[in-house]
């Protein structure tokens, strides 16, 4: 195996992937539950107890800035233009050639750490104290009654507020972060009718990017450990697994959903409910009307 090809790939494929922090899919479930009750023509609650992922605060950022060093690429005869041995005088070369962008790489690096504080609410990933910041971001929005910070980019939470079934809803909504990748959804339409997406909640989904590059870290990390040498060639930050389960109580009427068995009568009313996996490639959605 051509060391100098792999280590390419898996930097190349590794920041492909961190290429979705500047646009925004950046946050993703772990280990989760979660629920949202319509039990009330004017009432909702929603909750969300488990992990939250934030890809900008782990080792798979860190990384990323580590992935850009000199890496030699192919050398071919000019003539057959088959792959050939790269010479010393061919790698001087390319060694120099990097070394003279040393000025424009060093410019892109600060951009991007410009844009991925701006995409964190202001909060510096490379500070120390990123972590503890944003634990206390959330802590004094309504709703987020604990967040505890498990290390490398992942947070135990929980979430709970009720409200009034008067407005759209989503979560999670962060002060000063973009709103790109929500987990849920609830987006009312005219005559009391709910319409419930959960995007987050889906490994396949095309409109979680991040959950699906999540399901591909397994992947870069076989790549990256082909460009490496050494005790810690096969070492890669471990990234959450979504597992969890969505569940929706309602006194309305079902128009439409996906789950698998349908909604199943209990005494809070009938219950929807989404056993969320790796597996799962359609995002949970229902249809509610709540005009009774």
């Amino acid at each position: 195996m051509n060391i100098h090809k792999s280590s390419k790939a898996a930097a190349t494929a590794l920041l492909a992937g961190l290429s979705l922090l500047l646009s925004g899919c950046f946050i993703t479930p772990g280990k989760f539950t979660s629920e949202l009750i319509l039990t009330q023509q004017d009432r909702f609650t929603f909750t969300y107890e488990g992990e939250i992922f934030f890809l900008g605060l782990s080792g798979l950022a860190e990384m990323g800035a580590a992935a850009d060093e000199f890496v030699a690429d192919d050398c071919y005869d000019d003539e057959t233009y088959e792959e050939r041995e790269c010479t010393s005088e061919d790698l001087a070369d390319q060694r120099a050639a990097w070394d003279a962008n040393a000025g424009m790489r060093a410019a892109e690096a600060a951009q991007q750490a410009e844009q991925m504080s701006a995409m964190m609410g202001g909060i510096d990933p490379s500070d120390p104290e990123a972590a503890a910041e944003l634990t206390a971001l959330l802590l004094r929005q309504e709703g987020w009654t604990r967040v505890e910070d498990k290390g490398d980019g992942l947070f135990d939470v929980s979430y709970s507020v009720s409200g009034e079934l008067s407005h759209d809803f989503m979560f999670p909504v962060i002060e000063g972060f973009p709103t790109a990748n929500p987990f849920v959804q609830m987006i009312l339409r005219d005559g009391e009718v709910v319409r419930v997406n959960a995007p987050g909640f889906s490994a396949g989904n095309e409109s979680n990017p991040m959950s699906a590059m999540m399901g591909g870290m397994g992947g870069m990390a076989g790549l990256a450990a082909m460009g490496r040498q050494g005790p810690d060639a096969d070492e890669m930050p471990e990234t959450p697994v979504i597992e969890g389960t969505f569940t929706i109580v309602t006194n309305g009427v079902i128009r439409a959903n996906n789950t698998d068995e349908g909604s199943v009568p209990t005494a809070r009313g009938d219950e929807l409910v989404w056993n969320i996996s790796p597996r799962t490639q359609a995002a949970p959605t229902a249809l509610i009307d709540m005009s009774r």
